[in-house]
C-alpha cells in the first residue's frame, strides 16, 4: 500500500510496500537493515533466510499462530531476491499533481469505471445502503488500486513478506503483515496458494495490506469466506466501503468543490478549517457561480497554489485520507468519482508550465529557509506541514503571495538571498 506526500502541486510518490493504485501504509520511515556480524550469512542468501524463519516460527506461534497452519504456509516458502530488489530499486521520484491527475482520471479510466457501475448496479446499491458509502466512491478505489480488478497482482503474498521481514528495510513492519497474513489463512478465507498480491503484500481488486484485511475485510456475498482475490469483487468492494464506513464517511457529504477566490483575496488562510458562512463572507464563491454548500468545516486547498485551482475540502477528503495518507491520492479518488456521477473536468486551468523540484532541490530549498529563520523542522526533501508553514512565513516576511506553493521560482528568489 502507498503512502503519498504532496507539495504544493508536486506529488512525491514514496513507494514503500505498495499496491498498484495506492494502499494503506502506516509504516515508519524505511530505514536501512544493519550489516550481519563478520560470520553470519549476509542479508540476501537462501541459508539466511532459511534460519530466520525458523527463528520466527517460535514467534508466530506465540503470538496464536498454529504448527500446522505454518508449516503448510511454509512448506514451500524460498527467498524471493526479485522482492528485494524491488525494495531497493524505489527511486523517489516527482510528478505534478495535474499529471497526477491526468492518469487517475483518464478517460479510460472514467469509461471503465461507468461500465463497472452498470455491470455491477445491484451489488454496489446494496453495499451503498449497507454502509452508508456511495457507489461512485467504492468504484473510483476499485479503479485506483487495481484497475478495476485488471491488476490484483500474482505474487505469493507469504514468501514475499517473509523476504521482506527478513531482508527488508522495515523487518518490523513486514513481520507485523507476515503475522496478519497467517492469521488469514488461520481463519479459512484462503489458502496459502491463492493469497497472492503485489510484490510488497497488497492484495485483491482493492490492496489491502493483511493487517487492514483483518480490520475492514467484510464476507459480503455471506459464503463463510472474505474473499478479496477472486474474480468476483463484491466481498472486496464491500470491504473498501467498510473501511471508509469505520473511518467515518458521510453519506451526501463530497469530498470538496471548485471555488472561485475574489481579487485580493489573503492566501494566508489556505490550509485553515472555516465553517462554509465565513468562506462565503470572505466572497469564495463556487467555480460554476453560486454560495458554498453548507457541508460542514471547510479547508482551503490550492494544490498548485495562487495560479491553479482553489478548493474547499470536507471531512470525507480526510476520511478518504485514511484510506490512503495522500492529498494528491484523496483528490484522485474524489474527482474520479464525481466525472463517474456525471461531472465534467475542474474549471480552472493548472500551471503545467511549472516543473516539480528534484529531491535535491527540496533539501536545498530546507536548508535556505532555515538559514533564513524559518524552521522546517529538519531537510529531508520532504514537503510537509512544517516546510510549507515555513514557506508562506517567508512568502509573507517577502511580501508575495503567501499560496505555500513550492516551486523553481520560489527556490530562485531564495538563491537570491
Amino acid at each position: 500500500m502507498r503512502r503519498t506526500v504532496i507539495a504544493a502541486g508536486m506529488v512525491g510518490l514514496l513507494l514503500p510496500g505498495c499496491g498498484f493504485g495506492g494502499a494503506v501504509d502506516r509504516s515508519a520511515r524505511p530505514e536501512a537493515r544493519p550489516q550481519a556480524p563478520a560470520g553470519q550469512s549476509q542479508p540476501g542468501s537462501q541459508s539466511g533466510f532459511n534460519r530466520w524463519v525458523e527463528g520466527f516460527r517460535s514467534r508466530a506461534l506465540s503470538q496464536g499462530i498454529a504448527p500446522a497452519t505454518f508449516d503448510r504456509a511454509f512448506r514451500s516458502a524460498s527467498f524471493m531476491p526479485s522482492v528485494v530488489r524491488n525494495d531497493q530499486n524505489q527511486a523517489e521520484f516527482t510528478r505534478a499533481i495535474w499529471d497526477y491527475l491526468d492518469n487517475a482520471v483518464s478517460p479510460t479510466r472514467i469509461n471503465n469505471g461507468r461500465e463497472k457501475l452498470a455491470q455491477h448496479a445491484q451489488a454496489l446499491q446494496a453495499i451503498e445502503a449497507r454502509y452508508g458509502v456511495e457507489k461512485e466512491i467504492v468504484v473510483a478505489i476499485w479503479g485506483m488500486e487495481s484497475s478495476y480488478g485488471s491488476f490484483r497482482g500474482t505474487t505469493p503474498i507469504i514468501p514475499a513478506l517473509a523476504t521482506l521481514a527478513y531482508d527488508g528495510r522495515r523487518g518490523a513492519f513486514f513481520e507485523e503483515q507476515l503475522i496478519a497474513a497467517l492469521r488469514i489463512v488461520q481463519a479459512g478465507d484462503i489458502s496459502p496458494e491463492g493469497m497472492t498480491g503485489s510484490w510488497a503484500g497488497a492484495m485483491g481488486h482493492t490492496q489491502f495490506m493483511p493487517t487492514s484485511y483483518l480490520e475492514h475485510a467484510v464476507d459480503f456475498t455471506g459464503d463463510g469466506r472474505r474473499d478479496i482475490w477472486s474474480d468476483d469483487p463484491r466481498d472486496a468492494l464491500a470491504s473498501a466501503a467498510a473501511y471508509l464506513a469505520n473511518a467515518g464517511w458521510r453519506r451526501g457529504q463530497p469530498w470538496g468543490v471548485e471555488v472561485q477566490l475574489p481579487s485580493g483575496f489573503d492566501h494566508r488562510t489556505t490550509g485553515t478549517s472555516r465553517p462554509a458562512a465565513e468562506w462565503s463572507r470572505m466572497g469564495v464563491t463556487l467555480a460554476s457561480g453560486g454560495a458554498v454548500p453548507d457541508h460542514g468545516a471547510a479547508e482551503l486547498f490550492l494544490p498548485a497554489g495562487a495560479r491553479g485551482p482553489a478548493f474547499l475540502t470536507f471531512a470525507n477528503f480526510r476520511v478518504i485520507k485514511r484510506y490512503n495518507s495522500s492529498d494528491s491520492y484523496a483528490m484522485g479518488i474524489g474527482h474520479l468519482a464525481d466525472r463517474l456521477r456525471g461531472a465534467g473536468p475542474f474549471r480552472a486551468e493548472w500551471p503545467r508550465g511549472d516543473r516539480p523540484l528534484s529531491s535535491a532541490e527540496r533539501q536545498e530549498l530546507q536548508r535556505l529557509l532555515t538559514a533564513r529563520g524559518f524552521d522546517t523542522g529538519g531537510v529531508d526533501g520532504r514537503i510537509g506541514p512544517n516546510t510549507l508553514a515555513a514557506v508562506r512565513a517567508y512568502q509573507v516576511s517577502a511580501g508575495i503571495t503567501a499560496d505555500g506553493y513550492v516551486s523553481a521560482d520560489l527556490l530562485a528568489r531564495l538563491r537570491r538571498g
